[in-house]
């Protein structure tokens, strides 16, 4: 008798997940959130990609002030009022007129709890994937200089790309 079993083809199995967070907050405890989960994905040897879009932006851009040209009188507004980097942003809720995040660092580094800054370049370290919104920074009047260094910059095309890709997509 014949065996007429189908020969079964290699099976390749995909051992990483991928994980996608757009993070159009720019609070810090909403921020804290993102980078918090991106760190503990990326621990497990998932790809992570976090695409940073309008007030998103803040949490990515250096604390010091950057010369740049070409920007229209709203842009300059713009970046001008919006906060530089993540040692300057407010609190979603207990803001206390800017004090909140005061506390909130303090808390956590009580409970040591890895501060912002640190989770930020923890992610960097970890490969975490990190493109900014080209247009979200036209609008809100950023030039790439702004930006900390080891950006990606592209459009929502490219993210919904790789959210095309991922188990997860998670929107803060």
């Amino acid at each position: 008798m014949i065996d007429e079993k189908p020969e079964r083809e290699a099976e390749t199995v995909e051992t990483t997940t991928r994980k996608t967070i757009i993070l159009f907050s720019g609070e810090f405890d909403k921020v804290m959130a993102a980078f918090v989960i991106a760190n503990g994905a990326a621990a497990m040897d998932d790809d992570v990609t976090m695409f940073f879009t309008f007030w998103g932006l803040n949490a990515i851009r250096r604390p010091e002030k950057v010369a740049t040209s070409g920007k229209t009188p709203l842009q300059k507004a713009f970046s001008t009022m919006m906060p530089r980097g993540p040692g300057r942003l407010q609190m979603s809720h207990m803001n206390f007129a800017g004090v909140g995040p005061k506390l909130m660092r303090r808390a956590m580094r009580e409970q040591k709890v890895m501060p912002l800054e640190d989770l930020i370049a923890s992610a960097r370290e970890q490969g975490v994937k990190m493109v900014a919104c080209t247009m979200s920074m036209d609008v809100m009047g950023l030039k790439e200089e702004e930006l900390i260094d080891g950006l990606e910059f592209a459009g929502v095309a490219s993210y919904l790309g790789d959210t095309d890709e991922a188990r997860v997509n998670l929107f803060i």
